[in-house]
């Protein structure tokens, strides 16, 4: 480090108007306390001594001591000039500091200002809302009171669902050991109704490999009324089917049936064709022999699979003469009956 970089006077502890021979005491006290002789273990001993000596011979030289303390001087005024500057700038900065507030206040009061404003336009146009309701509601009273009251809450029946004239029965396959083919259960529901036999699916429960009969079968048997698969619940709530089982496919009864009992549109009650001694169901007239539904219950659309639609194709189907059309309903039909029966072998895990 250059003697221009360090301060000569403060370096031997001296003052700008000290004299020659203080400034030779002052170095001689100086030079005892930091050569290097007195300070063998500090490695910074010759560094300090020899910027020691290049302050007292510069101090001891008049010409360059004069340079450095106009040097000096101009440094001086310099630190005052910028100390003046900070001053400035520090009363600079807390007046802008001081606006800056004062304009951050007056945004938030008009910030408040307008949100009064709009919740006070907001509550005019609750309380202008709630007064419109007010009149609309008294116009419409004395409009009820001047005008005859003709009741229109009837219901619009529901639209009959895919699986509404599905039944779905189960049984012990040792009581019932010729309920195994379409056809023979087909014979056994045919007093309610007609039945789409091709469309009926039978899954046999605990079939095993050991060659060993099966304990139950179950069966989803589509009719083409929905008065007919009606009339076989019932007659199985009854008992009359002898150990099978009729439910709903949905597990509840369809939406069209709980209308009907809500319109009180059901008939009379039937005598049944299994037995006459009783009543199958309350609230249904049952069919004896005829396939159609009876004349007291309500005419409902027909099953979707009111036209059977064979699962298998035959080889040639152009060459048969079916068109594409009638293609596509075969694959139709043959996926819903792979769905039909995935469900009732879901339906069977569940119930194990």
């Amino acid at each position: 480090m250059s003697t221009d970089e360090v301060n000569p006077y403060e370096l031997l502890s001296v003052k700008v108007e000290s004299t020659e021979q203080e400034i030779r005491t002052a170095y001689r006290q100086r030079s005892l306390k930091v050569h290097p002789d007195r300070n063998p273990n500090n490695p910074d001993a010759a560094r300090k001594f020899h910027e020691l000596n290049q302050a007292y011979e510069l101090l001891l030289d008049p010409l360059r001591r004069l340079a450095l303390d106009a040097k000096l001087r101009i440094k001086q005024a310099k630190a005052e000039r910028f100390r003046n500057y900070d001053n400035k700038r520090k009363n600079l900065v807390e007046e802008l500091e001081a606006k800056e507030r004062e304009h951050k206040k007056a945004r938030v009061d008009k910030q408040k200002e307008e949100a009064d404003r709009w919740h006070q336009t907001e509550k005019i146009k609750e309380e202008g809302r709630k007064l419109r309701e007010e009149k609309e509601k008294e116009l419409m009273r004395a409009r009820q009171q001047q005008e005859p009251r003709v009741d229109q809450e009837e219901d619009a029946p529901p639209a009959l669902g895919t699986h509404d004239t599905t039944v779905r029965l189960k049984y012990k396959h040792k009581t019932h050991q010729e309920l195994t083919t379409p056809e023979s259960i087909a014979a056994l529901l045919s007093p309610f109704g007609s039945v789409d036999t091709e469309s009926i699916v039978i899954s046999l429960k605990n079939k095993s490999s050991s060659g060993k009969p099966p304990k139950y079968v179950t069966a989803l048997v589509p009719f083409r009324q929905i008065g007919s698969a009606f009339a076989a619940v019932c007659a199985s709530n009854q008992g009359v089917l002898d150990g099978v089982e009729a439910g709903w496919v949905g597990g509840q009864e369809p939406e069209i049936l709980v209308w009907l009992k809500k319109m009180g549109k059901l008939g009379a009650q039937p005598q049944p064709p299994l037995r006459p001694s009783s009543s199958l169901c309350p609230e249904a007239d049952l069919p004896q022999t005829d396939i159609d539904p009876p004349s007291s219950f309500p005419s409902f659309p027909t099953s979707p699979l009111r036209h059977p639609i064979p699962t298998s194709a035959p080889p040639d189907l152009t060459a048969a003469g079916i068109d594409y059309e009638s293609l596509t309903l075969m694959r139709l039909r043959q996926t819903e009956r792979e769905r039909l029966e995935r469900e009732i072998r879901e339906r069977e895990d569940l119930e194990q």
